[in-house]
């Protein structure tokens, strides 16, 4: 369960960014941007590190390719979630719906998240800062505080995140930078994942 959470605080971190963008709900659904990421793990000296791309189409849509020595991809259509090592040739399947146990958490993430009711669901503080501003948001909820425990968005003057800084329940943090936000149009492909020949592949949950 702990490997699918990463997947999770990433739909967190795309539903501010496609929330707070100035354009039509139409160019919402084909959000695209860079990120670079620091993991802080308490138990480790430096913070891990790595970059991409990923895209969103709310509420449960994205991909997320990460470059370098240790490349992933994490894709979902919806339906089910997968997660791709290609170093390893292995794949990890996660299903939603139908009862699964990550249905109950996504649902929480999209509904708090819905900022037309943000204050139902967060205690939120916001400072200005130099060219935008700073929101802080700790959640109300039981199932979100399993998430995390502090989302902190800085957002820029035109209202778009640049950077999402979540402290977790074990005291990790993981803190993103996002750049070159697009909104175009986005093939359906990308948000399905076929395993190459020979990948092997595991439902941890079991199902």
């Amino acid at each position: 369960m702990r490997t699918v959470l990463s997947p999770i605080f990433l739909l967190v971190s795309l539903t501010c960014i496609a929330n707070s963008a100035p354009v039509s709900e139409v160019d919402l659904k084909n959000l695209q941007a860079d990120f670079q990421e620091q993991r802080m793990i308490r138990l480790m000296k430096n913070p891990i590190l790595s970059s991409g791309k990923v895209w969103f189409q709310p509420p449960n849509k994205f991909r997320r390719e990460v470059k370098g020595n240790s490349p992933s991809l994490t894709v979902s259509d919806g339906r089910q979630l997968w997660i791709y090592y290609p170093n390893f040739k292995s794949a990890e399947r996660y299903p939603l719906g139908k009862g699964s146990p990550l249905d109950s958490t996504v649902a929480a993430i999209n509904s708090s998240l819905n900022l037309e009711d943000v204050e139902n669901n967060f205690q939120i503080s916001a400072a200005k800062i130099e060219n935008g501003y700073e929101l802080r948001l700790m959640p109300r909820a039981a199932a979100m505080k399993r998430v995390f425990q502090k989302l902190a968005l800085r957002i820029n003057d035109q209202l778009r995140v640049e950077s999402t800084d979540m402290l977790l329940p074990n005291g990790d943090r993981i803190v993103t930078t996002y750049s070159d936000q697009t909104h175009g149009p986005v093939p359906a492909s990308m948000f399905e994942f076929t395993p190459p020949a020979g990948t092997e592949i595991s439902t941890p949950l079991g199902r």
